[in-house]
């Protein structure tokens, strides 16, 4: 094993005015671990979500195919009143095109926003990334040094404990909620392998939502194999859907298709989905949207003409007054002193 892979390395997010952050993107800067580009999410805090969650993510531009990165991490949700209160998930994940971010379950979100717990003090929390993208090893060498415009903390001995990893392989327990979801993964809960080629472009957005929603997995533990295949699958349709059609792309047979999948999931799965259903019924009623986005951007587009038009006649009436005013000018100028005669007389003579 190689010097360089011997460390985990640090990373330290700080996160100050947390209360005025767009808590529906909260992202870290980028930032570079063995040469590798990462950020940390917060995801998701929306009324409809009762719980604070924490993801890595590759941050690199990599094509969808091709490429994987074999990687220890955890992440920690510091207390900054009690460091031995740090909540800590570890575990060990292969990233690649399918599976750019994992995450995990850290606290109900109530209690991440009472500062008497500590984890929100004075409108800032403060969260670690630590990472080896190799072998493992019980070192931590603190990244923020070299990364602009990060605010370190203070090292305790929680930050320089031996980082221990929950392999695949490993005989503990996991806790609720972390990387991994529940004690059952997804892939050991139902067939993978025995999935339609088309079907398997699901997995991802399955896997995700698992980890954020562990209860999807804990409600299908006692039913049969083939209701858990066809349930999954049926959320994996529906999620499949949301994350891959553009709401310009919606047509009436979509619409329809969506409706009848999201009825049946609903009605027969014994899924929880108060949390999926307002996006559903966003989905549903993009038609009207769509309707009234046509007849605004028509609108929008006769404005802009109509004033185009105006500016045009404007810049012509404009140009008329100036023409006008020169030839008032001129006219005033041959009228003085001007005598008029009748044109149409004839000019004649004196006989005398």
């Amino acid at each position: 094993m190689s010097t360089s892979s011997e460390y985990f390395e640090k990373f330290t997010w700080r996160i100050e005015d947390f209360s005025k952050k767009n808590c529906m993107k909260l992202k870290s800067k980028d930032f570079k671990i063995r040469g590798y580009t990462w950020k940390i999410l917060v995801h998701p805090l929306r009324r409809d979500v009762d719980h604070f969650t924490l993801y890595l993510m590759v941050a690199d531009s990599l094509p969808p195919y091709g490429w994987d990165r074999n990687t220890f991490f955890k992440l920690v949700l510091v207390n900054q009143l009690d460091r031995n209160k740090n909540i800590v998930k570890e575990t060990q994940q292969k990233f690649n095109g399918g599976y750019r971010s994992w995450g995990a379950f850290f606290l109900n979100f109530n209690k991440f926003i009472d500062h008497k717990q500590g984890y929100l003090v004075r409108d800032t929390c403060i969260i670690e990334a630590h990472i080896c993208v190799s072998n493992f090893a019980p070192k931590i060498y603190d990244v923020n040094s070299f990364n602009q415009n990060s605010t370190p903390t203070d090292q305790s001995s929680d930050e320089r404990e031996t980082i221990s990893p929950r392999t695949s392989g490993s005989t503990s327990s996991p806790d609720e909620g972390e990387i991994q979801g529940t004690d059952l993964t997804l892939r050991q809960f139902i067939d993978l392998d025995g999935l339609k080629p088309e079907e398997k472009h699901f997995v991802p957005f399955l896997e995700e939502v698992c980890t954020w929603r562990p209860s999807l997995i804990q409600s299908q533990m006692k039913k049969s194999r083939l209701f858990r295949q066809w349930a999954f699958i049926s959320l994996g349709k529906v999620l499949y859907f949301l994350k891959t059609k553009k709401v310009k792309d919606m047509s009436e047979d979509d619409i329809k298709n969506l409706k009848s999948l999201w009825e049946e999931l609903a009605k027969s799965s014994e899924f929880d989905l108060s949390w999926l259903e307002p996006y559903v019924k966003s989905a549903l009623g993009v038609k009207p949207y769509l309707e009234r986005a046509n007849k605004l951007k028509k609108l929008q587009d006769k404005v802009v003409s109509l004033d185009i038009k105006m500016k045009m006649l404007r810049d012509e009436l404009a140009a008329s007054q100036a023409e006008f005013e020169v030839a008032r000018k001129g006219l005033s100028e041959i009228r003085n002193g001007f005598q008029e005669m009748n044109v149409n007389a004839t000019i004649g003579y004196a006989m005398f």
